[in-house]
């Protein structure tokens, strides 16, 4: 809700009540969901972490209790039945890390005990946990005369928490499926499900049976339904923003969408309020978690990493994530580090994505996390280096800087990775040192005459970088082919001056061989 006062912000907080009555800032999500309640009985719903899930749920869960004084002022106060009350039973897997089936079985059987007491003080009849959990949403619908409202916070993480360990990830996804198995019988006694998590797990593998779970993780009408978007910063979030630069807000953190070019993009909630608080920009939402299996995983399958950038993908792609069988593609996107950038549907019914990183931040540290994997030791030492030579525009120094680095990348390294395999290593390497330093790095950065291979605008200088791979002597073929395809004549009106870089890498002495630079000055 707009407003010209500062409140609160509501840093770590998932209880809606706790907002609405503690004074924080709240951005009304309640058009959307009321579109939610009233399409669909099941829903999943996937999101990044930290973008808000658990709050929504807790905003579902006061709504169907009838508690109407949460929400006066917002969308939905007028438009809502408060006669009509639902019982809601919320399970949350989202805290603490279980290692064995046993302690995931412990924690679901004291979840349903903590719901069965909201209805009955008679104790629970001892059973297995499908016919625990199948007696709960039987009472509830008895004791209130009113079908479930069944809400599944963080359904998936007790499979992430131990995904480096397929056989015990296995035993957890057995556990849960036992869980989820109730569902379809259990429909008489419910008026609304909806599951959120980080992954999209197969409805053969955790939801057998339930066919008619509807995915709105892609769907335009749902892409707003978590996270803030330009014109919440704008209204909601005006009082905070005077002394922040607007434009680096949205070149650092929006960016996110779920669906085509045309869907609003969102930033992650859990960046936006901890840059205003701390009043600095920072990798706030990646440094949240380390995603070791995610680099581990990259770096086993060998990843280009420029490719990063324009990932062209299918449905099919992004939707696999299993145990057994977790796409590239999937762990990228559904994790959060890559977003949708363009939709197409070149043959009907057969939709073709692009994806690319969602923002700076995420460009930034991610590529900053992938360096040691592909051979750089000592990376943020090698940043700072970076940022010192093209702070000063220093191509001489760039050079010897990155011979060096060539020169310091452990022989072992070349054996070991998969990425060693084809010439993309040398690119990745280059890419990826230059995007970790954070500034606007362009790979393939199309022109009228073709696309050159990276381009760099920092410090008010632009360089165009061209590369080719030599058997052992350079042969100028990389400036040659700057030049001759006319890939500044784009930047000339920019008044920047710009250096065209042809870069030549010898596979056989796994060094840059050329290094020959033109500038061209406005």
């Amino acid at each position: 809700m707009a407003t010209d006062q500062r409140l609160r912000l509501p840093i770590g907080i998932q209880t809606f009540s706790e907002i609405r009555e503690g004074g924080y800032y709240y951005v009304d999500k309640t058009p959307v969901i009321e579109r939610l309640v009233h399409q669909n009985k099941y829903y999943f719903l996937s999101r990044p972490r930290r973008f808000g899930k658990s709050l929504l749920l807790d905003t579902l869960r006061c709504l169907f209790e009838g508690r109407r004084s949460l929400f006066e002022g917002l969308y939905i106060h007028d438009r809502w039945d408060w006669q009509t009350v639902h019982p809601v039973i919320r399970l949350s897997f989202g805290s603490g890390v279980m290692r064995s089936r046993d302690e995931l079985d412990e924690r679901i059987r004291h979840q349903l005990r903590r719901q069965r007491e909201r209805f009955t003080l008679a104790a629970t009849p001892r059973a297995d946990i499908p016919g625990e959990f199948s007696d709960l949403l039987e009472l509830a619908h008895q004791e209130t005369g009113k079908p479930v409202v069944l809400l599944i916070d963080e359904y998936d993480k007790p499979i992430l928490d131990n995904i480096r360990d397929p056989e015990r990830a296995r035993e957890l996804r057995e556990g849960l499926k036992n869980l989820y198995s109730v569902l379809k019988d259990a429909d008489p006694h419910l008026h609304l499900v909806l599951l959120t998590g980080v992954s999209k797990f197969s409805k053969v593998s955790l939801f057998s049976g339930l066919n008619n779970l509807r995915d709105i993780t892609l769907l335009p009408e749902f892409t707003t339904l978590c996270g803030y978007t330009d014109e919440d910063l704008d209204t909601v979030f005006a009082p905070e923003l005077p002394g922040l630069d607007r434009d680096a807000i949205r070149q650092w953190y929006n960016g996110y969408r779920w669906g085509g070019q045309e869907v609003t993009s969102v930033y992650n909630p859990f960046d936006v309020l901890l840059l205003l608080q701390n009043r600095q920009f920072g990798p706030y939402w990646f440094e949240s978690a380390t995603p070791t299996f995610l680099v581990d995983m990259l770096r086993q399958r060998g990843i280009y990493t420029p490719s990063l950038d324009h990932w062209e993908t299918e449905y099919e792609l992004l939707s696999q994530f299993d145990v057994d069988n977790i796409s590239t593609d999937a762990l990228l996107f559904q994790a959060g580090y890559l977003t949708i950038k363009i939709l197409e549907e070149p043959m009907l019914g057969y939709r073709q994505y692009t994806l690319g990183f969602p923002n700076q931040e995420v460009e930034t540290s991610l590529n900053l996390a992938l360096l040691p994997s592909l051979g750089l030791e000592n990376a943020p030492r090698e940043r700072r280096t970076l940022f010192t030579h093209l702070r000063n525009h220093d191509l001489a120094g760039l050079e010897s800087h990155l011979k060096a680095l060539y020169a310091g990348l452990p022989h072992d390294w070349y054996r070991n990775n998969p990425i060693a395999q084809y010439e993309g290593h040398y690119a990745s390497v280059f890419y990826s040192h230059f995007a970790a330093l954070g500034g606007q790095v362009t790979v393939e950065d199309s022109s009228h005459h073709g696309k050159v291979d990276m381009t760099v605008d920092f410090a008010g200088h632009i360089y165009l970088f061209e590369f080719k791979v030599v058997e052992q002597l350079p042969e100028g073929k990389a400036l040659e082919q700057i030049k001759a395809r006319g890939y500044a004549d784009k930047y000339l009106a920019t008044g920047k001056p710009i250096h065209l870089v042809g870069v030549e890498f010898s596979s056989a002495k796994r060094q840059i061989v050329a290094f020959d630079v033109e500038t061209i000055r406005a």
